[in-house]
């Protein structure tokens, strides 16, 4: 079965193959030959999720998925969540993201946060969710320069080490995205073998 991940990030595109490990034919948008950046303007991961899925099955008419992920901090109620990539500003600057989360937490005890990514899954016209959470905590600086957002600052539960400073074998054991990919597999799998029999 072929998939198309509607996303143009190269590191979700990896780390989302790592886990599939040939399981599974995913072509990503510029394989497909589509140069489109999809807005995602809904104030949920699921809506957003759901609106690159629909609009790339509605380009190409192929069965395809797409992902969004939120920090959700408790101590920001929430913040920055399904506003995650553009906390600092509209040009997605990692750096800027971090470094606001930083200041608004400066003196806060509470460091608790968790990574939540929603998978879109359209199949033959009908849409699947699919939810994978990790839960952790903030640094009050930045560590290690693998990954990418927030992997610097977010340390995942029963880990010592930021997301940034493990390698992709190491982050995927913890992984929100993981979690939700293999939800996806899982399902792919019985709905594959339902129908072979």
């Amino acid at each position: 079965m072929q998939l198309i991940f509607a996303t143009n990030n190269q590191h979700k595109v990896d780390e989302i193959r790592a886990v599939l490990d040939n399981r599974l034919e995913m072509m990503t948008l510029k394989e497909a030959g589509i140069n489109q950046d999809i807005p995602e303007p809904y104030d949920t991961l699921e809506a957003n999720a759901t609106v690159k899925s629909k609009t790339i099955q509605d380009l190409t008419g192929l069965n395809c998925f797409s992902e969004d992920t939120g920090l959700e901090v408790e101590a920001l109620n929430g913040e920055p969540g399904v506003k995650s990539a553009r906390y600092a500003g509209e040009n997605r600057s990692f750096d800027a993201n971090i470094e606001k989360l930083l200041v608004k937490l400066e003196g806060q005890t509470n460091r608790k946060a968790r990574f939540r990514t929603v998978i879109s899954l359209l199949i033959a016209g009908q849409e699947y969710l699919f939810e994978g959470i990790c839960k952790g905590e903030i640094t009050a600086e930045k560590r290690g320069n693998q990954g990418f957002g927030y992997d610097p600052v977010f340390i995942p539960e029963g880990s010592v080490r930021t997301f940034a400073e493990m390698t992709m074998e190491e982050k995927n054991q913890y992984s929100h995205r993981k979690k939700a990919t293999e939800k996806l597999v899982a399902f792919l799998n019985r709905l594959m073998t339902n129908h072979s029999t």
